[in-house]
């Protein structure tokens, strides 16, 4: 879907009647509580069987809720059909991305959608590792450092090997490793084990393991204010690694005989990083943003994260960034938001602003794709 199609959409839009829409998923409620802030209609796009938290625990009644409306689908995907996405532009939708955006769809589906998107739809796929240019490359082009990179030939410390589910391609599959020799035995056994397909290992990213502290930078560039903000600072709660790491160390090594760590993304717990690193933060931040304006025209818009560790000499190094709203609203519960607005703004909240401010000053087509 090209710039020019957009525009003509959006310009049979009524700007005084907007309705926010998403996928009923990821971070559905957090856009649509944002957006109901600030007067706007809501609906989520669910799928059949996954809908009840949005058109029944969260629906707006009494004063209560922040769904609008649940438009049920039989996948997520068929929100491309054009029957669907008629309903949405007659109700003068702009679309919220998330991550569903590519678990649920045919890569690089959701660029087709007939509806303006909030962003920049053309670079979600900088996320992907198989992709050129990728995040790494924008990384590299901004002068971020990120983990060294090795083939498996030339490993020769600590590192983390990234590789695609066997079961599910959307998720990776963590494993260690110190040498060739360690790669090889590793990689033979997760094979053996389901966990990867040896034909997928190609897509696999072998860096270097960080020692640091690990956080995420969760941002918000505002296209309107020309503006940086930082929303809020989290970390990752993971299974089954949250549990391995809670039980004794010798027990550890009894249960790593019969059962493999993993790493799949649950949850977050919001935290906060010292004010002396804060700068480091912005620093990475604005040299990226620099960098995608020139890279990836338009560039960012709104919200992006810049994921890593602190090490112990006190540097940012980033080894994954996201490119679209997080699934992680409890960054709100981080004061960093409240000493820029004189209270707590969420994500979805901060969205909201933005589209309406575009709208009040005429900036609407600025802020969508």
């Amino acid at each position: 879907m090209d710039k020019e199609k957009i525009t003509e959409i959006l310009q049979g839009y009524d700007k005084k009647d907007i309705t926010i829409g998403t996928l009923g998923g990821h971070s559905a409620l957090d856009i649509c509580s944002g957006a109901k802030k600030h007067n706007f209609r809501t609906i989520a796009v669910c799928q059949r069987g996954r809908e009840k938290t949005y058109a029944q625990h969260y629906k707006t009644r009494n004063k209560k809720g922040c769904i609008d409306e649940s438009l049920v689908l039989e996948r997520f995907s068929d929100i491309l059909k054009e029957e669907n996405t008629k309903i949405l532009q007659k109700k003068n939708t702009i679309f919220i991305e998330s991550r569903y955006a590519w678990v649920y769809f045919e890569r690089n589906a959701m660029e087709s959608l007939a509806l303006p998107i909030f962003g920049n739809r053309w670079l979600l796929k900088a996320e992907e590792r198989d992709e050129r240019p990728n995040q790494y490359d924008f990384l590299k082009r901004a002068n971020i450092r990120i983990p060294e990179h090795f083939k498996p030939e030339d490993i020769d410390r600590l590192c983390i090997v990234k590789a695609p589910e066997a079961e599910r391609g959307y998720e990776r599959a963590f494993f260690f490793v110190k040498s060739y020799e360690d790669y090889v035995e590793k990689v033979a056994m997760m094979v053996k084990n389901g966990k990867v397909k040896e034909e997928e290992l190609r897509k696999a990213v072998i860096e270097e393991y960080v020692l640091g502290a690990q956080i995420n930078f969760n941002f918000f560039y505002s296209v309107v204010n020309d503006e940086i903000e930082l929303m809020g600072t989290d970390t990752r709660r993971q299974t089954n690694i949250d549990g391995i790491i809670r039980i004794p160390a010798d027990e550890q090594i009894e249960l790593l005989k019969h059962e493999r760590a993993s790493y799949i993304e649950t949850g977050h717990i919001a935290c906060t990083v010292k004010e002396s690193l804060l700068e480091k933060g912005f620093d990475a931040a604005e040299k990226f943003v620099t960098t995608l304006k020139k890279e990836a025209s338009p560039g960012i818009i709104g919200p992006f994260a810049l994921q890593g560790a602190i090490t112990p000499e006190n540097e940012l190094v980033v080894f994954d960034v996201s490119l679209r709203m997080p699934g992680s609203p409890g960054i709100k519960a981080t004061p960093y938001t409240e000493y820029l607005y004189g209270k707590p703004v969420s994500m979805g909240e901060r969205i909201a602003m933005e589209i309406r401010d575009a709208i009040e000053q005429n900036m609407l087509e600025d802020v969508i794709s």
